[in-house]
């Protein structure tokens, strides 16, 4: 046997305490140090069989790159389309799919058209992230908002949303009705900021026949802080099949109705709130 003799003359006795500390969970440089074994061959007999301890196996970052690489070569994606896809180099792209069946070559106006829509892709992509910083930036310039910053928001919705009197027919109601979750806070913010005590208020859903009706007194229940079983009736509003409804799927909620009782007073004042702001208008032109 090669190194029969001097240090390594007891082979299988050296073998079972290199095993035992592999066992133990030692690595091939502790086991080296530790035996004083300077020769690789020497060592790699001594472990021949032995599994590396689970905490020296680096995990390979790379194993989702090459699986997804590997799935777009199979979808006939080029080295170029995979590369600029992965943002890896060419030659681990290689590596990784090999193996694979070579794409058949597509028609030049394919590819062009294929080009083409990558790059509106990556082009909406660029708009959707301004999108949102504008937004962001817009949320975060506004500040915190005062109890006037509420009352004159709250005036201009209602006006815009709200029941209005007509002079052909005086109901002088505080009616308001909204499909927007966001509205319905404010209007509701705005409304406590009045001094409306939650007693006064009352809840409708106005919504299709063909939605989810329960779901939705559940889900403007909850917004609301009530229970769904203090609703009034609901309201179905009939499908016309001669229509195409774009307000459908699981967001689709119908709207939610909120009237105020006894609300003469306060919807007086809300329409004197209003033409005082209205009179002002022309004096913000100059």
């Amino acid at each position: 046997m090669a190194h029969s003799a001097g240090k390594y003359a007891d082979f299988e006795g050296l073998r079972e305490r290199a095993v035992a500390l592999r066992r133990a969970g030692l690595s091939r440089r502790q086991i080296r140090d530790r035996l004083h074994v300077d020769n690789n061959d020497i060592l790699n007999r001594l472990l021949e069989g032995e599994p590396p301890p689970e905490w020296t196996k680096r995990p390979n970052a790379k194993d989702d790159l090459r699986g997804r690489a590997r799935e777009l070569r199979l979808q006939g994606w080029t080295y170029d389309q995979i590369q600029v896809e992965l943002g890896c180099s060419k030659s681990s792209i290689s590596l990784w799919v090999r193996d694979l069946p070579k794409p058949e070559r597509r028609d030049p106006t394919e590819q062009a058209t294929l080009a083409a829509r990558k790059r509106w892709e990556h082009e909406l992509a660029m708009r959707e992230q301004k999108r949102q910083q504008t937004k962001a930036a817009a949320a975060e310039q506004l500040g915190e908002m005062s109890d006037r910053d509420l009352f004159i928001a709250g005036v201009a919705l209602y006006w815009a949303e709200g029941s209005k009197d007509k002079p052909y027919d005086r109901r002088e109601n505080v009616l308001f009705v909204n499909s927007d979750p966001g509205v319905i806070q404010i209007y509701l913010a705005w409304l406590s900021l009045l001094g409306v005590e939650p007693e006064r208020l009352t809840y409708r859903v106005m919504i299709h026949i063909t939605a989810n009706v329960e779901g939705a007194k559940r889900y403007w229940a909850d917004l609301v802080g009530v229970e769904a079983s203090a609703f009034q009736k609901t309201t179905i509003k009939k499908h016309n099949p001669k229509t195409v409804r774009k307000n459908v799927g699981d967001n689709y909620r119908g709207c939610l109705v909120i009237r105020v009782s006894q609300g003469a007073d306060l919807y007086r004042r809300i329409e004197g709130w209003w033409k005082g702001m209205v009179s002002q208008a022309p004096t913000r032109l100059r």
